[in-house]
């Protein structure tokens, strides 16, 4: 089995329906939307036992990202088989027409977590943002638990947040522990640990539209999640790595993840020989190609590019703009 030649993988996306969501997804991935309600997220790569990703084409088409890591652990893995229990990423585009709530993530060292899962440290980077959309991140300085109770009590937690207005190409980093908040018509991509435990703080005075009422919070938990004394979050700068004749710049690097984003007219590697790579085009289309054989690649569409190959290239069609991730060793 560990023979077998695995190439870029493609999943089916997970829609998810959330009240905040809007319906601009459907512009932005091949799979239709479905039925006629709001779809916050799609989640384009997950290796979570309720909502698994299974590849979209090809000869492991119906696999799930799970039996894949079972089955080629060196090939899809490379120097990180045997040290993760499952993929440790969950992908994801984010279609905010509302706000979100206002909410928290837990470290890894919160205790409270379900067993089984991580703390949630998280990114994004804006692809489409409007004038009245707003990211909030972060706790003003010199913020205090008590002070945050009584905004609570008061509907006035927005005052106590960082908050900016985003714009197309904006990176944000969400460490575990950090408030935030986002919305306003802005569809986002976002890089996460792979763990589904959000703790909502505040809500907005949203009322589901399939029920009539409002979500629960979790406002001692979310407390307790909190550190406030960390302004790392935020609006982050890329380092440019080169300009020419192909622009890559580092976006993120933390101990869960490293993203890159790549500009160019110009053929360019990708991937890395021995580790797995994704790419996200965002941007463009073009085409991922090793050995002579060549996958197309056009906006929204997400490769997992296994450890096994000795890396790919990407060939552009027109201008692209190509995220890259990586999990760190």
């Amino acid at each position: 089995m560990e023979q077998a030649l695995l190439y870029p993988l493609r999943f089916e996306p997970i829609y998810q329906y959330r009240l905040w969501g809007g319906r601009r997804l459907g512009n932005l991935l091949s799979a239709p939307l479905p039925g006629d309600g709001p779809i916050g997220e799609a989640w384009v790569l997950s290796d979570r036992s309720d909502h698994p990703s299974r590849v979209a084409d090809g000869a492991l088409k119906g696999q799930t990202i799970a039996q894949l890591i079972a089955q080629y652990p060196c090939q899809l893995m490379g120097r990180l088989a045997g040290k993760f229990r499952r993929f440790p990423l969950l992908l994801k585009f984010l279609d905010a027409h509302e706000m979100l709530s206002v909410q928290v993530h837990p470290a890894d060292t919160y205790k409270g977590l379900p067993e089984g899962d991580a703390g949630k440290t998280e990114a994004w980077v804006v692809l489409e943002a409007r004038p009245n959309s707003r990211i909030y991140a972060g706790l003003k300085p010199g913020t205090t638990e008590a002070e945050l109770r009584t905004s609570l009590k008061n509907g006035d937690v927005a005052d106590h947040l960082g908050c900016f207005v985003p714009k197309a190409g904006d990176a944000v980093f969400i460490p575990a522990g950090t408030v935030h908040s986002l919305g306003g018509g802005i569809v986002v991509f976002e890089v996460q640990q792979n763990s589904d435990v959000t703790f909502r703080l505040y809500d907005w005075g949203h009322r589901d539209a399939k029920t009539g009422r409002p979500r629960q919070l979790h406002t001692e938990q979310a407390l307790a999640c909190i550190d406030f004394g960390n302004a790392a979050g935020g609006l982050v700068t890329p380092v440019m790595q080169s300009t020419a004749p192909v622009e890559r710049e580092q976006v993120f690097q933390c101990a869960h993840f490293l993203l890159w984003r790549v500009r160019a007219n110009a053929p360019f590697r990708v991937g890395e020989p021995g580790a797995p790579r994704v790419i996200v085009c965002t941007e463009g289309k073009g085409k991922v190609e090793s050995g002579g054989i060549a996958y197309q690649a056009g906006k929204g569409d997400v490769y997992l590019l296994p450890a096994g190959n000795g890396g790919w290239t990407f060939h552009p069609c027109t201008a692209v703009d190509l995220l890259e991730i990586g999990i760190p060793e």
